[in-house]
């Protein structure tokens, strides 16, 4: 078994490069956090919020999950957009889904996956609601990174619509939701929509 020497060595020249560019760095980030964005995104190892935006720690508030699936039952999701909210008064919610997103890729088979499949159930909806669309495109890949931008609308629609949002909106807070979809391939965002 590994350990994690390498991950404290790497950790170690990574805060000594960060004061040797701004000496209070860590003193400042210690004592605020005042984010403007909450990025509800993708698990993937391939997705970092902070880096894929080039911004710093303190910056952006994350949430990560398996196809960054927004439910109305899920109380961590939930807590989350409700802390980013009421709290940090966030400016931004960003839902970033990707191409390549594997969650979405074992949604479209019917495969069994074990306890996941109850995950990519919600996955599986959208690719529903849209059968219509998706059974007019051809060719699978087209098809498979349709489906992982229609999860990023629905998702985004989703957040939308938790009473969590609709109170701060009806409440004239400042607050816009966007859908954003990575390219793995060449490192861009692009949005898909926002409110």
């Amino acid at each position: 078994m590994k350990d994690l020497s390498q991950i404290f060595e790497n950790n170690k020249k990574w805060a000594q490069s960060v004061r040797d560019g701004d000496p209070d760095f860590f003193h400042r980030l210690s004592t605020q956090q005042s984010p403007q964005y909450l990025w509800i995104g993708c698990a993937d190892s391939r997705v970092p919020a902070n880096q894929i935006m080039s911004l710093p720690p303190g910056d952006v508030f994350v949430h990560r999950n398996i196809a960054n699936v927004i439910v109305h039952t899920d109380l961590n999701a939930l807590s989350v957009i409700q802390y980013a909210v009421e709290v940090l008064k966030v400016k931004h919610i960003i839902l970033c889904g990707h191409y390549g997103c594997g969650g979405v890729k074992a949604a479209m088979n019917n495969t069994q996956h074990g306890l996941i499949d109850n995950w990519l159930r919600h996955i599986k909806d959208v690719e529903r609601f849209h059968e219509t669309e998706l059974a007019l495109i051809e060719a699978e890949q087209v098809k498979y990174d349709r489906l992982c931008e229609l999860n990023v609308i629905e998702q985004t629609n989703n957040i939308i619509n938790t009473s969590i949002v609709q109170d701060a909106l009806n409440k004239g807070q400042d607050l816009q939701i966007h859908g954003l979809i990575y390219n793995i391939k060449d490192g861009l965002l692009n949005e898909l929509c926002t409110n």
